[in-house]
């Protein structure tokens, strides 16, 4: 079983492994860079999930031998009380789709107000946290949480709820 992720990002490659690992046995999994067609830093719940509807077509374009196609897209959207981050996760395959969004975290101020100024939110969080480059490591809700939860883990879970519809076809 072949699966292409739109990225190839080292956290968003781990998380996609690990995930079809708990509900498939002999795959191989492929990263591709592909444009979102959103801004680089989404800022809405919808813009978002557009930007991982774009990258798993574009992947399935690129590749066309695959079995599936799972675009990721990390977002940020304005709550009552403050910035929640997110990334919403999109799987494709044989006429099928399955879709699924991450838990969602309050940024702290400081990023809020870096990432409403421009930034994207792995810029800001390395200014914050003088990293470098967190967004392929930890990310935001590893920085966070100090790494109780890091952003593979958060990835994990929501490709896993990506794949209901693969794991009960009688169902969907």
């Amino acid at each position: 079983m072949k699966i292409v992720v739109a990225s190839e990002n080292p956290v968003k490659l781990g998380a996609v492994k690990s995930a079809f690992n708990s509900c498939f046995n002999d795959f191989h999994v492929e990263g591709i860079e592909v444009g979102s067609g959103v801004s680089e830093q989404p800022l809405t719940d919808k813009e978002t999930l557009i930007g991982a509807r774009n990258r798993a077509a574009e992947a399935r374009k690129r590749i066309h031998d695959a079995d599936f196609w799972v675009g990721i897209e990390g977002g940020v959207q304005a709550e009552e009380n403050g910035l929640a981050a997110f990334a919403w996760i999109v799987i494709n395959s044989a006429g099928k789709s399955g879709e699924a969004r991450t838990a969602a975290f309050m940024l702290p101020e400081k990023i809020a107000h870096l990432v409403a100024g421009g930034l994207e939110l792995g810029t800001a969080n390395d200014l914050v946290f003088r990293k470098s480059n967190s967004k392929q490591k930890e990310g935001a809700v590893g920085l966070l949480t100090q790494n109780r939860i890091d952003r593979t883990e958060l990835y994990r879970q929501a490709v896993i709820l990506a794949l209901i519809p693969f794991v009960n076809p009688g169902l969907y």
